[in-house]
């Protein structure tokens, strides 16, 4: 079985027991793209089999999410499961939120947080967090297409729109958000409505898949994800691909979804008229 599995993963557990309990009802080997944090919920796009080696070529990466932002706390997860740290009795009002909404848009450094899988010093910072070990991470560069205030969800609370590019953190953006307006602000809820060509409309949650009686009905097919220029070689030529023989022919530079007469079997890259596999999905 190889393809990918738009799950709905539901808030409460973590995304590898999520990948876990897929692993156990397609009997294959798993891997999801992107996190969601136990206390998230939405789409956890799952590659089933050799399907994860195309994660890298994915069509789009960009990623589409609803976020509670409270005011008034700062909590050392930067999320509601977190210890309060701080608190201010500075909380913004509509018009000033939308006022600096726009100096958080394009390409924005970013410090993850401490509570994150980030590795420093070969340890993951969560479990250097936990041991009360003190460290800093570095800010990295994300882009942040979207931001939109929704609407008042309560005397602290504030419901967004945010669309953004692979590895932003949702959290750092409420903290710098609550920074930025005199404040403090952790995220209270995250819902992920888009991951690439994953959306939430079309995603399955864990309890349907068990129910399921034919699970290739939910299966997204490996070739779908990756917008290449189709290439199609014999058998034979296929198989020697696989068995690291480069195939030379009159193509022109860049990458191409490979078949053979009856099946896909990955991504390859042409470089001066040679053909080699980048990532395979068959053996």
């Amino acid at each position: 079985m190889i393809g990918f599995i738009n799950l709905f993963k539901e808030e409460g557990y973590s995304s590898a027991k999520a990948v876990s309990d897929i692993k156990r009802i397609v009997n294959a080997p798993c891997g999801h793209m992107g996190t969601l944090d136990p206390m998230a919920s939405g789409v956890l796009p799952v590659g089933i089999g050799k399907a994860t080696r195309l994660f890298p070529y994915m069509i789009e990466k960009q990623k589409e999410y609803v976020a509670e932002f409270t005011f008034g706390e700062e909590r050392d997860t930067l999320d509601k499961t977190g210890a309060i740290t701080n608190t201010t009795f500075s909380i913004p009002t509509e018009e000033e939120i939308k006022k600096v909404l726009p100096l958080f848009l394009g390409e924005v450094e970013q410090v993850p947080p401490k509570y994150s899988a980030k590795s420093v010093g070969g340890k993951r910072g969560y479990q250097l967090a936990r041991e009360g070990v003190d460290f800093s991470l570095s800010p990295k560069k994300v882009m942040i297409y979207g931001l939109d205030l929704i609407e008042r969800t309560g005397d602290k609370s504030f419901l967004f729109n945010i669309k953004c590019g692979g590895g932003t953190y949702i959290r750092s953006i409420s903290r710098d958000l609550g920074y930025k307006l005199n404040s403090l602000a952790y995220m209270s809820k995250l819902v992920r409505n888009k991951s690439g060509i994953f959306t939430s409309s079309t995603a399955v949650k864990t309890e349907e898949l068990k129910k399921a009686e034919d699970i290739s009905a939910y299966l997204i097919p490996a070739d779908s994800v990756v917008n290449f220029p189709k290439l199609i070689l014999s058998k034979e030529k296929a198989k020697k691909l696989l068995d690291g023989v480069y195939e030379k022919g009159e193509y022109k530079d860049g990458l191409y979804r490979v078949y053979n007469e009856e099946e896909f079997f990955g991504v390859g890259e042409v470089s001066d008229t040679i053909l080699k596999m980048k990532s395979y999905v068959r053996e």
